[in-house]
């Protein structure tokens, strides 16, 4: 999947990933490939608030997730 757009995270660079948990896209910067979850997705997992590894939505503060 082809992916364009400024990444949501910092806004500054080219997104090249599309988070599969929240559809945040990301510049390599910002993506964490071994979880393969934008940054705030794999810091979610991280602080153990993801489980069994599935972050959910009741899992991230609003400041975390980025709407469109």
């Amino acid at each position: 999947m082809s992916v364009t757009g400024l990444c949501q995270i910092c806004e500054q660079n080219e997104a090249e990933h599309s988070c599969s948990n929240c559809g945040t896209l990301a510049c390599e910067e910002h993506w964490d490939e071994a979880l393969g979850l934008c940054a705030q997705c794999a810091a979610t997992v991280e602080r153990g608030e993801g489980g069994d590894g599935t972050v959910r939505p009741d899992d991230l503060d609003d400041d975390e997730v980025m709407r469109f």
